[in-house]
């Protein structure tokens, strides 16, 4: 942890330093400071900044910003959660009903979220977010959770359940206990820890999507599963990198390839702790926004730009309209600049 009394290593400062040659010496600081450094304290001031960047700053974030190409870990990790969803062991119930199992597990692991930092993390499966929950309303829900780290942890569910499955109650290192419930209602929910401190527990990466289809299901699209979310490098209550899916510009390393004409949906939530919202902002075209995603008649909102408090969900419904490269992000420019900004490529 790279801390001083009046100058820390704010994501200001990060603006400032610029892009990836800024990411990857912070991330190395922070993890050893003292070598990168050369002092024996973890506090560093301007002075020290401005040495361990000299040569490395660049121009800084902007449209045509390229980040690495390497594959680090941290970027195959985001890559696969667009897609990947967890619809657990299927089996039938004697009354006829769909029983979906799903294992899901708190541990403690380092996590990458840009080149050259890893972040140490509390997840759920060893990955920031967690799975991709998903199943159909109706579906009777049975989650065996374990506990594998050294601090109490639970999973609290959005939707409706009974009280005694709603995560409140911690499972205490090494335990496991089993929630079971019917999903309902239909949409875009969440799910996360919900052990105090919240603040804490949410940012350190105990969260992800869960996701209820309707049993009358939607047109058929080309899905992606998205968590906006941040990290607070330095413990000082303001995050120095935001991500889609835990890794800085994933999707401007690799664009996310779409087809022209064809429906793409994308199931959208904000996990982000220590800021009052976050956004997605689509360049060059509009989409239907449906809030919560519960009722699949709705009327949408039809726009290039939505906003989510923490917790807050919604579906995006978009179709481009011509081959091009269609760039999004958050509309708070920090955030942009500061790892959450990628583009899709309609062909």
């Amino acid at each position: 942890m790279l801390r001083g009394s009046s100058d820390k290593i704010s994501r200001r400062k990060l603006l400032k330093m610029g892009g990836a040659g800024a990411f990857a010496v912070i991330g190395a600081a922070l993890l050893h400071p003292s070598t990168l450094f050369g002092k024996s304290t973890l506090v560093a001031d301007k002075h020290d900044i401005h040495k361990a960047m000299k040569g490395q700053l660049h121009e800084g974030m902007k449209h045509g910003y390229v980040p690495s190409n390497d594959a680090t870990e941290g970027f195959k990790a985001a890559q696969k959660a667009l897609t990947a969803f967890d619809y657990g062991k299927v089996s039938k119930l004697p009354d006829g009903r769909t029983l979906r199992e799903y294992e899901i597990t708190a541990y403690e692991n380092e996590v990458q979220i840009a080149k050259g930092i890893k972040f140490p993390g509390w997840t759920f499966n060893g990955t920031i977010p967690g799975p991709t929950i998903r199943c159909t309303e109706g579906d009777v829900l049975r989650i065996h959770f374990g506990n594998a780290t050294s601090h109490p942890h639970s999973i609290h569910f959005h939707g409706m359940h009974p009280t005694n499955m709603d995560g409140l109650e911690a499972v205490n290192a090494g335990d496991t206990f089993t929630y079971e419930f019917e999903a309902k209602p239909a949409g875009m929910h969440v799910y996360h820890c919900h052990v105090a401190p919240l603040a804490r527990h949410i940012h350190k990466g105990l969260y992800g999507n869960f996701i209820i289809d309707p049993k009358k299901p939607r047109a058929a699209a080309r899905e992606f599963s998205m968590v906006m979310n941040g990290f607070d490098l330095d413990l000082d209550g303001e995050n120095e990198i935001y991500t889609v899916n835990g890794y800085a510009f994933a999707y401007q390393q690799e664009p996310i390839k779409v087809q022209v004409g064809e429906l793409v949906r994308i199931y959208l939530s904000n996990l982000t702790e220590f800021d009052l919202i976050n956004s997605f902002h689509l360049h060059a075209n509009f989409f239907n926004y449906y809030a919560t995603g519960a009722d699949p008649e709705a009327r949408p909102q039809f726009t290039d730009t939505i906003m989510q408090c923490q917790g807050e969900r919604g579906i995006l419904e978009i179709v481009f309209p011509s081959a091009g490269k269609y760039m999004f992000h958050a509309h708070q420019s920090e955030f942009a600049e500061l790892g959450w900004m990628g583009f899709f490529i309609a062909e």
